[in-house]
């Protein structure tokens, strides 16, 4: 089966928005899709992404505006401005780490976790619900058919907050600077807006048998 990875932050609107494009490819392809939740404040400074709000004020509003287009285009509803995304400094600085946790701890309880990661950033970006809150992490675990209090139980074990450090490394040592980054034998795909690339990557791997 051919592997698949995903490096990204579960506070990233463009996964959110590649979600069911990516859900679709994987099913299509039979891809095993690994979802490798990391520390993006502290990778992409490292790897030449500038993080948003560092941003100029040109580039911050044109990024508002291809998320709307994107949002329309896919027709998938979405808040430009999230109650829940910190606009300045946040209070707790792994405010958008507990999610990704709870999407390792699924993976490694042997779970398909493609689907809450898509609840959490849903939830997130067009429900307005704060994910850093454990009991609205549970909720969203239990309300798409996972054990929302088991998972948010191991969100800081040893063994998660171990992969999470490793995925981070990974994403370094990948060349990784933005989310989604997909990565198919080495290559990168950075963006849901290079799905579509991926997808014929695929098709053409397929066809090479």
């Amino acid at each position: 089966m051919i592997a698949l990875d995903c490096y990204y932050s579960l506070s990233s609107p463009w996964a959110y928005l590649g979600g069911p494009q990516l859900q679709d490819i994987v099913r299509r392809h039979h891809v095993r899709l690994a979802l490798k939740p990391y520390d993006f404040q502290a990778v992409v400074p490292q790897t030449g992404g500038i993080p948003l709000k560092t941003r100029p004020e040109p580039r911050r509003t044109y990024h508002a505006l291809e998320l709307a287009r994107w949002s329309d285009y896919l027709g998938m509803p979405m808040n430009l401005e999230p109650a829940h995304y910190p606009k300045g400094v946040p209070t707790d600085p792994n405010w958008n780490k507990y999610p990704g946790w709870m999407v390792i701890a699924a993976q490694l309880q042997g779970l398909d976790a493609q689907p809450l990661s898509h609840a959490l950033l849903r939830a997130l970006w067009a429900e307005e619900r704060d994910t850093s809150k454990a009991e609205v992490r549970i909720c969203v675990a239990d309300e798409n058919g996972y054990d929302g209090a088991s998972l948010q139980a191991m969100e800081q074990s040893a063994e998660v907050l171990a992969v999470y450090r490793a995925n981070s490394a990974e994403a370094v040592e990948a060349g990784v600077f933005g989310a989604p980054t997909f990565i198919l034998n080495g290559e990168r795909f950075w963006g849901q807006d290079r799905l579509a690339f991926l997808d014929r990557a695929l098709d053409k791997l397929r066809a090479a048998g």
